[in-house]
C-alpha cells in the first residue's frame, strides 16, 4: 500500500479544507461518502451561513454565552436509519472541544487510522482529531475487515501513540480472521475505540482474550461522536435522564443544531447549570455513580477533576422506537436482544416491532447463527429463554434465519430493511 496513493492525497487535501473550514478561511464543509478507489470527499455548503443561527430561534434568556453566535464549519448528514435524516450543524470550538476532550480521556494525542468514512461523524472526528494533534491519519477506506489490508494500513502509522475508530461489524470480523498479522496491528494500537451500534459481551471477551485494547463509546453526529467512553462521560460533558429515561448530553461538543429550525427547537436547548448547549437523545439509560472501594479508592477512576461521587456512570438500556406495545404490555427490543445474544449459537440479532390488527405490535426477530447450528431446535430455546427471562409478551412470535443482518454504509443495522424483512415473515 502507497503513502502516495489517491486515499491518500485526497485524505491530505480534506484535511486542508477542513483546517481552512474550521479557521474559518473557507465555506463550510460537507462530506460526502467516497468513490470507488475509498479517497474522501466534500462539498462546500455557504448556504448553511444564510439560515437563522440557532441562537436566534432560542429564548434569548437561554441562550448559550459559550460559542452561540459562532457559524457552522462542518455539515454532517445522518443516515436517517431510524428516522428521517438530518443535517447536523457542527462549529469549529464543538470539533475542537470533542478533540481535547478524547485526548485527555485517552491520555494523549495521537495517530489515527481512519476506517469510517469522513461524511460520517465517526470519521469526520479522526480528521479533526488529526488537524489537532498535528498528525496525519493513514486512510483505510475500502477493504476495511481484509485482514492482509488492515494489517498493511496500520503498519503504516509512525507516531508513538496510535488509535482507530471501528464499529463493532469490523472488529468482529478481523477478530474471526484469525489473522496473526492483522491481530498484531490490532494489539499495538494503544486504544481501539468501538461505536457506533451496540457490543456484545461475547465480543469485548474476544477482544480481551485477544489482548486488544477496547473503549466502547457512545455519541452520535449531534455531539461531534462519541462522548461517552465505557459508561464515563469524557471531561466537560453532562449526562441526564428524565422521568422516562431518555438521556439528554450537554458541553462544548454539542451542535449548533439542524438546518431545519423547527426539528432543531425540538431537540436542542441550553444546560440552564452550565450555559452549554443540550440534545435530547432517542435513547433510554440509567444513570449511577462511582462508589469508592472499602479502601476508598473508586472502583473506577473518575475524569480529571472530578470526585468520585459526582461521575456519573451510564448505561444504555434502549431506544424510544425500541419499546414495543404488544396486547397492551411494553416490551424492550434491547433485553429482547441481548437475550438471543446469550445463546452461544447466536452471533448477531435484531429485535422489532411489527403492526399487528390484535395485538397493535408483534415483536419479531432476525438472527445469524453459527455455520453448525441445529437451526430448529435453537429457534426453539430461544423463544423459551425470553419467555422464561422477560415473559410471555416478549417471546418473538416470528424469528427469521439470516446469514447476515443488512448494514449500512456506517456498518450499523440497516433498521429499515430489517423492519422490511420482519414485516414479510409470516408466523
Amino acid at each position: 500500500m502507497s503513502l502516495t496513493g489517491p486515499a491518500e492525497r485526497r485524505t491530505a487535501q480534506a484535511l486542508d479544507a477542513l483546517d481552512a473550514a474550521l479557521r474559518g478561511d473557507a465555506a463550510p464543509l460537507e462530506f460526502r461518502p467516497a468513490d470507488d478507489d475509498g479517497a474522501a470527499d466534500w462539498t462546500p455548503r455557504p448556504d448553511v451561513l444564510d439560515l437563522p443561527h440557532p441562537a436566534a430561534r432560542a429564548d434569548p434568556g437561554t441562550a448559550d454565552a459559550g460559542a452561540s453566535t459562532e457559524p457552522p464549519a462542518v455539515v454532517v448528514r445522518t443516515s436517517g436509519s431510524t428516522g428521517t435524516p438530518k443535517q447536523t450543524l457542527l462549529s469549529a470550538a464543538a470539533l475542537r472541544a470533542s478533540a481535547e476532550a478524547t485526548a485527555e480521556a485517552l491520555g494523549g494525542h495521537g495517530q489515527w487510522l481512519l476506517t469510517l468514512q469522513p461524511s460520517y461523524v465517526a470519521g469526520l472526528a479522526v480528521l479533526s482529531r488529526s488537524l489537532v494533534a498535528g498528525t496525519t491519519p493513514v486512510p483505510l477506506l475500502t477493504g476495511t475487515t481484509d485482514p492482509e489490508c488492515f494489517a498493511a494500513a496500520a503498519e503504516q502509522l509512525t507516531a508513538e501513540r496510535r488509535f482507530v475508530s471501528l464499529v463493532p461489524t469490523q472488529l468482529s470480523r478481523l477478530l474471526d480472521a484469525g489473522h496473526d498479522r492483522a491481530t498484531a496491528a490490532l494489539r499495538r494500537f494503544d486504544r481501539i475505540l468501538l461505536g457506533g451500534g451496540a457490543s456484545s459481551d461475547e465480543l469485548l471477551e474476544r477482544a480481551n482474550a485477544a489482548g486488544v485494547g477496547v473503549v466502547r463509546t457512545y455519541g452520535m453526529s449531534e455531539t461531534c461522536g462519541g462522548c461517552v467512553y465505557d459508561g464515563r462521560p469524557l471531561p466537560g460533558v453532562g449526562v441526564s435522564a428524565d422521568a422516562d429515561g431518555r438521556i439528554s448530553l450537554s458541553g462544548q461538543m454539542v451542535a449548533l443544531g439542524y438546518a431545519d429550525a423547527a426539528l432543531s427547537a425540538e431537540r436542542f436547548d441550553v444546560d440552564p447549570a452550565t450555559g452549554h448547549r443540550r440534545f435530547r437523545t432517542d435513547d433510554l439509560g440509567a444513570l449511577s455513580t462511582f462508589a469508592p472501594d472499602a479502601a476508598g479508592t473508586p472502583a473506577d477512576p473518575a475524569p480529571s477533576g472530578a470526585t468520585p461521587s459526582s461521575v456519573p456512570r451510564l448505561t444504555i438500556t434502549g431506544r424510544l422506537d425500541d419499546v414495543i406495545i404488544t396486547g397492551g404490555v411494553k416490551v424492550s427490543a434491547e433485553q429482547v436482544r441481548a437475550v438471543l445474544l446469550e445463546h452461544p449459537e447466536v452471533t448477531d440479532a435484531f429485535v422489532g416491532g411489527v403492526a399487528d390488527r390484535d395485538w397493535g405490535q408483534t415483536v419479531r426477530a432476525a438472527v445469524v447463527l453459527g455455520a453448525a447450528s441445529r437451526t430448529d431446535e435453537v429457534l426453539e430455546t430461544l423463544r423459551a429463554a425470553v419467555r422464561e427471562r422477560l415473559g410471555p409478551a416478549a417471546a418473538p412470535k416470528s424469528l427469521q434465519v439470516l446469514t447476515a443482518l443488512p448494514l449500512l454504509t456506517t456498518g450499523k443495522p440497516d433498521r429499515r430493511r430489517l423492519l422490511d424483512l420482519l414485516a414479510e415473515d409470516r408466523p
